[in-house]
């Protein structure tokens, strides 16, 4: 039992060992760092610091957060408490602030861009483009400069993983300037 125990040890420190290495720069903070990152009096992202709170103006409760200006997407609770925070790289064809509600959800397909996408969180259309948050399986974002219009709102695998569990069809999505 006890060589067992050892084992999965081993493979849990392995693994987040991989992780950790594997992170974008921007999420592995550095060594001593406090493990609650700063944020300013209005929520917004400062140099060096990722922000805790959501943009003032974003509502409360449950609700994701997507913030066009910051590229940026929050994950509040029904406390008002950030579950998650990251970075995301928009597609062609921003949503207008507003309220929105999930309308829909697919765990895997391929994106307007031709690249296979999962996690798929779609919450409005502009002009008969589909807006929706999705992770690219091998990682990609949009390239830049793109003729088709595009409505993918990219994230992270992990990222992806985190909104799939979170945002369910009916789930509120704030859009912010």
């Amino acid at each position: 039992m006890a060589g067992l125990t050892a084992a999965a040890l081993a493979v849990v420190g392995f693994l987040a060992h991989q992780a950790r290495a594997n992170a974008p720069q921007d999420l592995r903070g550095t060594p001593g760092a406090s493990a609650t990152p700063a944020a300013s009096a209005t929520g917004t992202p400062r140099a060096g610091r990722r922000p805790v709170a959501p943009p003032d103006g974003s509502g409360t409760g449950e609700r994701v957060v997507y913030s066009v200006g910051d590229d940026r997407v929050w994950l509040v609770g029904p406390d008002d408490e950030v579950r998650h925070t990251f970075k995301v790289t928009p597609g062609s064809v921003d949503p207008p602030p507003g309220t929105y509600a999930v309308t829909s959800r697919t765990k895997a397909t391929t994106g307007t861009d031709g690249v296979p996408v999962e996690h798929v969180v779609r919450f409005t259309s502009v002009d008969g483009v589909v807006i929706g948050f999705s992770a690219a399986v091998d990682g990609s974002a949009p390239a830049p400069g793109r003729a088709v219009r595009t409505g993918g709102i990219r994230e992270s695998r992990a990222d992806g993983e985190a909104m799939w569990m979170f945002a369910p069809v009916g789930q509120k999505v704030v859009v912010v300037r």
